[in-house]
């Protein structure tokens, strides 16, 4: 079997922004705006990188914490994060968090390349308050059976090209695996990323 040698971690973090740039303009910074400007009360992001998502977030949240388990990543997200949040670097299958502590918990880009996505999740559920939320935006296994051919014949290189990133995962099948609602997942396009991780779903998820 061919191996593909990992990015280094040092070198993936400083090449993640501008390697999303075009993402971001033509389609993802559009959906983040849309998914995090009506959240309230306490919150917590998983797996928050580089911190794009922290200018979407509102002013008036009671509390903005967010977690990255990467070093590489972890001071970039510092330098972005300001002020009014806090920053934790901890792993998404394990959260330094008492249960039913936060009323929304966001993930975008993350269930792809944690180790672990079914604990992660299960971390997720567990710090939810009753009638909590999980946000995301997460790329798939895409529904159309050619590209998902594609994404299956491509996954171990770009697994290796993009830090541990999984471009064929079935994250819906997950959700629904871990508890979630997923009846109200919405399917999208990644415009202006390669199509093996164009598909994606977004939502806003209760616990069954």
């Amino acid at each position: 079997m061919e191996q593909y040698p990992s990015i280094d971690a040092r070198i993936f973090a400083a090449l993640y922004d501008p390697f999303l740039a075009l993402g971001e303009r033509r389609s993802a910074a559009a959906v983040r705006a849309r998914l995090l400007g009506s959240l309230s009360g306490d919150v917590l992001e998983i797996g928050a990188g580089t911190g794009l998502n922290v200018p979407h977030y509102p002013q008036d949240l009671e509390q903005l914490v967010l977690t990255e388990p990467d070093p590489a990543m972890l001071r970039r997200l510092r330098r972005r994060a300001g002020d009014r949040t806090t920053v934790v670097g901890a792993p998404a299958e394990s959260l330094p968090f008492a249960d039913d502590g936060f009323d929304a918990v966001v993930s975008t880009l993350v269930l792809c390349t944690a180790p672990e996505p079914g604990a992660a999740l299960a971390e997720v559920a567990r710090v939810l308050r009753p009638g909590g939320r999980l946000v995301l935006m997460e790329h798939v296994l895409a529904q159309a059976p050619r590209l998902a051919r594609r994404q299956r014949r491509y996954a171990r290189p770009w697994k290796a090209l993009a830090g541990g990133c999984r471009c064929d995962q079935n994250t819906a099948l997950l959700l629904s695996e871990a508890g979630f609602d997923v009846s109200g997942l919405r399917r999208e396009a990644w415009r202006g990323m390669p199509s093996i991780v164009r598909p994606l779903v977004t939502g806003s998820l209760a616990l069954r």
